[in-house]
């Protein structure tokens, strides 16, 4: 026979969903986590906490995609920043009682074009732009990160990914072992 903790009855199962690249999406409930990583790429977390509905995007490249295939229109700041609160207002959010925070933005790649300080800087200047108030978050470093963020409360949590100047070989499998560490581990 199995004992039941006397909590276990309060507790809420957490349905976690994943954000890939190139994607937005809008959740509602308490039992919602959305989850992403990131290095150079931005993530905005965006909800209306009287409405009870939030979202998150995850974007590649800054701006706008003009001139662009369908395909890689996904990657761009612009189209997901606008597809996450589009669908925040179809699932009854108010654009005047919007907050967001924003992830992201690393320098993962030395002697390369910063990318992520400009996906951040986008991401910053487009909420700024559109009215919608900047409540938190994190950019910038050189180290990647996972993020989780409930939408029904606004909870986000960030852990950073441990940086390897050891680039790794994908041309043929790796052992568990020679995989480099950050922590946590998370299996999605």
């Amino acid at each position: 026979m199995r004992a039941i903790s006397p909590t276990a009855s309060l507790e809420k199962p957490r349905r976690r969903i994943h954000v890939v690249q190139g994607e937005a999406l809008v959740e509602s409930g308490e039992e919602v986590v959305l989850t992403t990583l990131l290095g150079s790429c931005v993530a905005a977390c965006i909800r209306d906490p009287q409405a009870g509905v939030g979202g998150m995007n995850h974007f590649l490249l800054p701006g706008d995609a003009q001139g662009s295939s369908t395909a890689r229109m996904e990657s761009y700041g612009l189209y997901l920043m606008e597809l996450l609160i589009n669908g925040l207002l179809k699932r009854g959010a108010r654009r005047h009682a919007l907050e967001a925070k924003i992830f992201g933005g690393a320098r993962t790649m030395d002697g390369l074009s910063d990318i992520g300080a400009k996906n951040a800087q986008f991401a910053l200047r487009f909420l700024q732009m559109e009215g919608i108030a900047h409540v938190g978050g994190s950019t910038g470093g050189d180290q990647g990160r996972r993020i989780e963020y409930w939408p029904a409360s606004g909870r986000a949590r960030q852990i950073l990914m441990e940086r390897t100047s050891t680039p790794i070989e994908i041309s043929r499998p790796l052992p568990a072992s020679a995989l480099p560490s950050g922590g946590d581990l998370e299996l999605f």
